[in-house]
């Protein structure tokens, strides 16, 4: 049995983790949860799981979320410092991280400095530091596991091995090249004015049902370009080695061609049960939570190449990507910010990449590894930029 903690437990993955947990049987026990502030969801959660400690990052959210469970459970504070107590305790196996943008960046350096195995699913904090992550867990013996489903694939694709305390290997000289699907997003065959689409429209993924964020993210391409950064610096690849390849019936979650022309790709069900499953019990595989792929029935597997010009975010994330250094923690700053102004209805679709591409510009990125002081500092003042822009349109 291994001791979970699952960050983020009202959202998304979250809760297609607690699945997992549940149709495994014993073979996890939730010692906590957190949410940012859906506690009827989280008052629910804790009656079923039963764990020993809950944040809620919310203030106001979190006293309210006392005076509905009292002395069932252990309430640490509210903010980061709950969230990175919770993931410090010593009895912890894994902690699944699926908590949106940036606020996941101090919980998971504890996660790392604790020794912990990190499934994780909120892939910010790699955009913003990756390589410095990576350093962190090695240095503290931790080990990073991606759990979003095309990261995964090329993780299940590459992983033939244990994989050593420290994180994962180096395979930039196994590999010729990644290809890294995306299905498109809602507006893949989409051919009307991007600039007067609605939130709703933008939130109508056709395939997957996630987060806000992350489903905005789908549409403009961002999410993929953030993939790409993240992919880098897990598996130690050279921007010039990842392909995205526009795949709208997310069948072949992604493929990796080694150096000798062989090339394996990971299949299945647009399912996030699946990848959130084995990032909980690699190095195992377990009795399968998914509907199996019937290859007689399934639809025809096409791909296409991504359209640059008619959705920006993905050139200006490999643009981040070339530049390194603190860039792509202005990158997921600024998209951060854009996306929540355009879900709240200030700014139209095809401003998102404006907001970026315009603080992008304005910022001049360090040269070499930025510390984490320096990407903290970064972030904030790329979100203080990015809000102005927004104000601005």
């Amino acid at each position: 049995m291994k001791n979970l903690i699952i960050l983020g437990s009202t959202g998304s993955i979250g809760v297609n983790a607690l699945r997992v947990v549940e149709e495994m049987g014993g073979a996890f026990r939730v010692l906590g949860l957190s949410a940012y502030s859906n506690v009827e969801l989280l008052q629910n959660q804790v009656r079923k799981f039963k764990p020993e400690v809950v944040s809620v990052f919310d203030p106001a959210a979190s006293r309210d979320f006392k005076r509905r469970v009292n002395a069932a459970v252990r309430h640490l504070e509210p903010g980061v410092e709950g969230l990175c107590e919770m993931v410090s305790r010593k009895d912890v196996d894994v902690v699944l991280l699926s908590l949106v943008g940036g606020v996941g960046f101090a919980p998971f350096l504890a996660a790392l400095k604790s020794g912990k195995t990190v499934a994780l699913a909120n892939k910010e904090p790699m955009v913003m530091a990756g390589a410095q992550f990576m350093i962190e867990a090695r240095r503290w013996g931790a080990r990073i596991l991606p759990v979003d489903s095309e990261p995964s694939a090329v993780f299940q694709c590459l992983e033939t091995r244990p994989v050593p305390k420290g994180g994962l290997r180096d395979y930039g000289a196994l590999i010729g090249r990644v290809f890294l699907t995306a299905s498109g997003g809602a507006f893949y065959r989409y051919r009307g004015d991007l600039s007067r689409v609605s939130v709703r429209q933008a939130l109508a993924h056709p395939t997957w049902k996630m987060g806000r964020k992350i489903t905005i993210d789908c549409a403009t391409l961002m999410n993929k370009g953030f993939e790409t950064i993240e992919i880098m610096n897990l598996f130690g690849l050279a921007l010039g080695q990842i392909r995205i390849v526009i795949h709208p019936q997310s069948i072949m979650h992604s493929a990796v061609e080694f150096k000798d022309g062989s090339i394996l790709a990971q299949m299945g069900h647009p399912d996030m049960k699946l990848p959130i499953q084995y990032a909980l019990t690699w190095p195992d595989r377990a009795r399968r939570v998914v509907e199996p792929l019937d290859f007689e029935s399934a639809p025809s597997l096409t791909f296409a190449p991504p359209d640059f010009q008619r959705f920006p975010c993905l050139g200006l994330a490999f643009e981040a990507a070339r530049a390194g250094g603190s860039m792509p923690a202005v990158l997921s700053a600024a998209d951060e910010v854009a996306v929540s102004a355009f879900v709240d209805g200030r700014i139209r679709f095809t401003d998102i990449p404006r907001v970026v591409e315009r603080t992008m510009k304005r910022h001049r990125s360090t040269s070499g590894l930025a510390s984490f002081a320096e990407v903290v500092e970064v972030d904030g003042w790329a979100r203080e930029k990015a809000a102005e822009l927004v104000e601005q349109l």
